[in-house]
């Protein structure tokens, strides 16, 4: 199966979707698109190891980020203390020549994300900076829980919220008394659920309606969310296409995993298909 290595194909637009399996989107896609789907490898089974693994020179891009991994604070990812849980020394704006913090301008509090339309207002606020760029990468959050059909704000905020006050640390901001106790304390709690199915299962738990658990079950329940996010996602990606100029294409940086290999949600170094496996379409029309 072909690599992704989607900086070496040709391009003008590309548009990533958080956590996009190949074949979820397989089944979707032709209501929304034209265009030859092709199945390819991502480098990553996480944002974190497929941005390392993605951007390793330096790159005239103009990334419209909604996952706060990817952000323009310069801290690398091994310095993260919330969410990322890696030993990359990998930093967005080292390699990245426009990082615009969609997670920190578009973030809805409500719903604990980035909503789909936020990427289309920056790239309208900062039309001049993508214009300037090579290439520009719109990267939404969706399919990536929390789900918008539960309208409810997820863990995702956790890691917002500590990667944007740790930004305001390193900027000589006080992160106060309840983020000084969190960073001793979270080192040990991970420590004791690291590689635990349990705990993995339970993170999933956490972005679904506790009602569909208890009548379809954990997998069938959080499929249905994550379809609907989907749906969600590519309606509002049709709606912008048209307005972009030049060669636009649609992929992921991983998949996500439901339950296949004792593996839910995605998690760095976890190179199963579920989680590697992303679409890749030239889009030649919309629906």
């Amino acid at each position: 199966m072909p690599e992704q290595r989607f900086l070496d194909r040709e391009w003008d637009v590309c548009i990533v979707l958080d956590a996009c399996r190949y074949d979820r989107f397989a089944a979707k896609y032709q209501d929304y698109l034209v265009g030859d789907l092709q199945r390819l490898v991502s480098p990553g089974s996480s944002t974190p190891e497929w941005a390392y693994r993605t951007f390793t020179d330096h790159h005239d891009v103009a990334y419209f980020s909604g996952n706060p991994f990817v952000n323009g604070l310069g801290i690398p990812l091994n310095e993260l203390k919330w969410g990322a849980s890696c030993d990359y020394d990998w930093a967005a704006s080292d390699h990245i020549e426009t990082v615009i913090d969609v997670w920190k301008e578009g973030w809805d509090d409500d719903l604990g994300t980035v909503p789909p339309g936020s990427l289309a207002q920056a790239l309208e606020r900062h039309r001049e900076s993508a214009e300037a760029a090579e290439r520009i990468v719109l990267h939404y959050m969706q399919p990536h829980a929390p789900y918008l059909d539960r309208e409810t704000s997820g863990k995702l905020s956790t890691i917002k919220n500590g990667i944007q006050s740790q930004g305001a640390e390193a900027d000589g901001g006080d992160p106060g008394i309840v983020d000084r106790i969190g960073d001793a304390v979270r080192p040990r709690v991970e420590q004791f659920l690291e590689g635990r199915r349990l705990a993995q299962k339970a993170g999933m738990w956490v972005e679904l309606d506790k009602r569909g658990i208890l009548t379809s079950g954990t997998r069938a329940t959080a499929l249905q969310h994550y379809d609907r996010n989907l749906e969600i996602v590519l309606e509002s990606v049709t709606s912008l296409i048209p307005e972009l100029e030049g060669d636009v294409v649609v992929t992921a940086d991983h998949g996500e995993a439901f339950g296949e290999h004792g593996i839910w949600e995605h998690h760095i170094e976890t190179h199963i298909p579920p989680l590697i496996e992303v679409p890749w379409i030239e889009v030649e029309a919309v629906r």
